[in-house]
């Protein structure tokens, strides 16, 4: 067997979506499993769609979740990816080939004839297919087209390149993903394959990229299947190997419409930028349509490239669930060390002065606030009570279902009387507070609510981390300042 080769060729048309990142990675899995090549192209022909921006976000990306390609042009001492545009001068020369062959022809038709041909297909209530009328035009015609202006475009023709390598009009290959698939090519048409303008179109210039880069498997989405029964036809028309196919289920929304933004990000970046990590995001899209032999979800890329089996991936679509990434996600944030975890989250916490923070009390309050995380963006929202000195925003509901209460009003005078006294360390802080609790509790008060009252005018909220290790973060005098202005506001 032949080397393994496989690649990925996003179009630069929009950032890279989730669903574009899973082929990639199971491509990536493929070739590594195999000892084989993972190559990145742009395919970026069709100009009005293209962007540079979209192309960065692309290269980025990748790179970012590790699926670094195998070759393409050297740039600057690494790997560019491949792109199309820059091959034009290829494509025209195998064009000649098909005609010289008498695979293809040239077809003059304008866009208002193509579109009468198909209104009236729709009319007859029938699938359109192009009428070949260009077919057989003789060179006296095309000059006389020519002297019009007009300009052809290339159309590849079906029927003789189904005629030529096939006994019937039925066209069939095995899908590595779905098995058994076939086409009748009559219900195809003869279909463009270099447009008047010079430019190729996507199922010509795709096949002679493959063809010329070696390509031996092609791993893309099921969107993809009837393109594929055109560009098997190129490839024996030109004499090229036909790769072998395999062709992966969408990933739907938990709603199992197609994904969109209204359903959460959708594209590496945005996921990325609200605090996934990389790990967890490969990690949660290799599970979408593939199992572990094992039945361990959290695995390594590499764990996941020694068991990856492209037989074994469903060809059923795939569910997009976010709360699972979420867990997944916390899990990956778990494990990362803390000094690391401290910069990771610097990004998320520019609207705070950390330099009222030691590194100490910032590596405290990051020890302390990232059990709950699912998203590095938590942390926004999770830490604006360490900061503000004396002054700190209250819930409404917090103020006067909790603070304005005549049992909360007590507990706080205690508490501004008491830890006057009290030596302000973590240790010390823990010890006093639960003889504070004890003393209210033999009092008929449950401690729940002692807590609520001293966390509801320190934090401003009835939820959060250790209470012990915050009061120590802000120190004695900002903490019982927050205290004895909710005394002196509560309206009892």
């Amino acid at each position: 067997m032949s080397e393994v080769r496989v690649r990925i060729a996003p179009s630069p048309s929009g950032n890279l979506h989730i669903g574009t990142a899973r082929t990639a990675l199971f491509n990536y899995l493929f070739a590594k499993k195999n000892n084989g090549k993972f190559i990145l192209r742009i395919e970026d022909t069709d100009a009005e769609r293209t962007s540079q921006a979209y192309v960065d976000n692309i290269f980025d990306s990748l790179k970012a979740l590790g699926l670094n390609w195998d070759e393409g042009p050297d740039v600057g001492g690494e790997y560019g990816p491949y792109t199309q545009s820059e091959r034009f001068d290829i494509y025209p020369k195998y064009v000649q080939e098909l005609l010289d062959k008498g695979f293809a022809y040239e077809c003059f038709c304008t866009p208002e004839e193509l579109e009468a041909e198909k209104e009236e297909a729709t009319k007859n209530k029938q699938a359109y297919v192009y009428s070949k009328k260009c077919e057989n035009l003789t060179e006296e015609e095309k000059a006389k087209l020519r002297a019009e202006g007009r300009k052809p475009a290339i159309r590849f023709n079906i029927a003789k390149a189904q005629k030529a390598f096939h006994d019937s009009s039925i066209l069939e290959f095995d899908d590595l993903v779905k098995g058994k698939l076939h086409v009748d090519t009559n219900l195809i048409g003869d279909f463009v394959i270099m447009k008047s303008n010079g430019a190729p179109t996507y199922n010509y210039a795709v096949v002679i990229d493959d063809a010329l880069m070696h390509i031996t498997h092609v791993i893309r989405g099921e969107d993809h299947i009837s393109n594929t029964y055109k560009q098997i036809l190129i490839f024996e028309a030109l004499g090229f190997e036909v790769p072998r196919f395999g062709h992966l289920g969408m990933i739907l929304a938990p709603d199992r419409s197609k994904l969109s933004k209204r359903h959460g990000a959708t594209a590496v970046s945005d996921f990325v930028e609200q605090g996934y990590l990389t790990e967890a995001l490969l990690n949660f899209v290799a599970l979408l349509g593939w199992a572990p032999s094992d039945g361990q979800e959290i695995k390594t890329v590499e764990e996941i490239a020694k068991d990856f089996r492209i037989g074994e991936i469903s060809s059923s679509n795939s569910i997009f669930e976010y709360d699972k990434l979420k867990w997944m996600n916390s899990h990956y944030i778990k494990q990362i060390p803390i000094e690391q975890l401290k910069e990771m989250l610097k990004k998320y916490l520019t609207d705070y002065d950390l330099t009222t923070l030691s590194d100490a009390q910032y590596t405290r309050m990051v020890e302390i606030t990232r059990e709950p995380l699912t998203l590095l963006s938590d942390i926004t929202n999770a830490v604006p009570y360490f900061f503000g000195g004396d002054n700190v925003e209250i819930e409404p509901e917090v103020q006067t279902g909790t603070i304005e209460t005549e049992l909360s009003q007590e507990v706080l005078r205690a508490f501004v009387e008491q830890g006057e006294s009290w030596e302000w360390t973590e240790e010390n802080l823990h010890e006093k507070l639960e003889k504070f609790r004890a003393d209210f509790k033999e009092k008929g008060y449950k401690p729940k609510f002692t807590m609520w009252a001293i966390r509801g005018a320190v934090t401003g909220r009835l939820c959060g981390a250790d209470m012990t290790a915050i009061l120590a973060i802000l120190g004695k005098e900002h903490s019982l300042n927050r205290a004895k202005k909710c005394i002196i506001t509560a309206n009892v």
